[in-house]
């Protein structure tokens, strides 16, 4: 078994990274930049898929994209018991609703709301709409992760992998004002060893010019 990752800087590869750090189970990365003046991935990862997006994790002979369902595949043939409940335990439904969730609900608003700036804003009726579904949905998330280490269960699963990665987003946008059981938990998680390898390998999950910096 050969399993390959490619990962392209400040994307959510990282997510992969790190949950193969997690489990450790022997991987080879290989990195992709963003065209310095388009910010978009380049040829070379559309020559390893169609999208031309990562993360792409290669197994063998297989192909698979979208981190949320790398995250699945992973857990289910890797994780040996960890890193969420399976079909039929206890808490499975909460695990895939807050997986999807993140990436079908969260995810959009608060990466646009993270970008704006870089295009000038957006008209007022855009940003009066993106605010009221990041209030909304950080709302959510803050209020259930009240009084709780993990978004499901007692212990680290993939749902947090992908939570962390929007909220570490939201912090970098100055989002995470009011909601400070978020940024607890995204303090919790950030210190994570192995988030810290991510890291490391990776690089950072948000780059300066994302940030508004240089």
């Amino acid at each position: 078994m050969t399993i390959t990752l490619h990962h392209l800087r400040y994307s959510r590869s990282t997510r992969i990274i790190w949950l193969l750090e997690e489990m450790g189970v022997d991987y080879e990365l290989v990195q992709h930049d963003r065209n310095p003046e388009t910010h978009r991935a380049q040829d070379d990862l559309a020559a390893i898929h169609p999208l031309g997006k990562a993360p792409v994790l290669v197994v063998d002979d297989k192909t698979i994209v979208e981190s949320g369902a790398i995250i699945e595949y992973l857990v289910e043939t890797y994780g040996e018991g960890r890193f969420g409940p399976a079909p039929g335990e206890e808490g499975r439904g909460a695990y895939l609703q807050w997986m999807h969730m993140v990436e079908g609900s969260m995810a959009m608003p608060v990466i646009l709301t993270l970008l704006s700036p870089r295009f000038g804003g957006f008209s007022d009726p855009m940003e009066a709409f993106l605010g009221g579904e990041v209030a909304k949905l950080l709302g959510y998330a803050n209020d259930h992760m009240q009084g709780r280490d993990f978004v499901v269960g007692d212990s680290f699963t993939g749902a947090d992998i992908n939570l962390t990665y929007v909220v570490e987003i939201a912090n970098a946008g100055s989002m995470l004002g009011r909601y400070s059981a978020l940024s607890e938990y995204l303090k919790r998680m950030m210190e994570r060893p192995h988030y810290k390898n991510a890291i490391e390998i990776g690089g950072p999950v948000v780059s300066g010019a994302a940030r508004g910096g240089d």
